[in-house]
């Protein structure tokens, strides 16, 4: 064994005091990587649900929001105006029950969702409509008609060659 100028011996690199524990480790690595690439397999962690996908356009007298809600009941889903901010909030329930060849496979999932966005400027709050169907959110969001009267067009000027 290598000494460490004349103090306590050095132990080899790669070596514990249970043997060549290398190998074992790497496989257990690889093993726990496996784990993790499989939503199914990860016991006793919280799975959360992603964010919906949100789109926002600006049409003639109104912007519109649009989420994506796969797999979610309109019952589930929350729309709301706080302090200057559209919240789009919900839950997803899920339970599956299959019986096959004498075994019985139960699942429950759930998972809270919640987005929130800044009020367009010239958005009328009052008059906010939100509709559901097939997985799909949409929320009109009309203009006052202030913000309608505040558009103008501007000339651009063509280079004068």
């Amino acid at each position: 064994m290598a000494r460490d100028n004349g103090n306590a011996p050095m132990l080899p690199a790669r070596r514990s005091l249970f043997g060549d524990m290398e190998p074992i480790t790497r496989l257990r690595d690889e093993v726990d990587r496996l784990f993790e690439d499989f939503p199914v397999f990860r016991f006793g962690r919280s799975m959360q649900m992603p964010v919906p996908a949100l789109e926002m356009t600006e049409a003639e007298g109104a912007y519109k929001v649009t989420a994506e809600l796969p797999g979610i009941k309109p019952e589930d889903v929350e729309v709301t105006v706080e302090e200057g901010m559209l919240c789009i909030s919900g839950e997803k329930k899920e339970e599956r029950e299959e019986k096959e060849r004498g075994f019985m496979l139960s699942e429950r999932s759930y998972g809270a969702f919640e987005r929130r966005i800044d009020l367009p400027t010239g958005a009328d709050p009052s008059k906010i409509k939100a509709q559901f169907k097939d997985g799909v959110l949409k929320i009109s969001l009309p203009k006052n008609e202030q913000a309608q009267q505040q558009k103008q067009r501007i000339a651009i000027e063509a280079d004068g060659r």
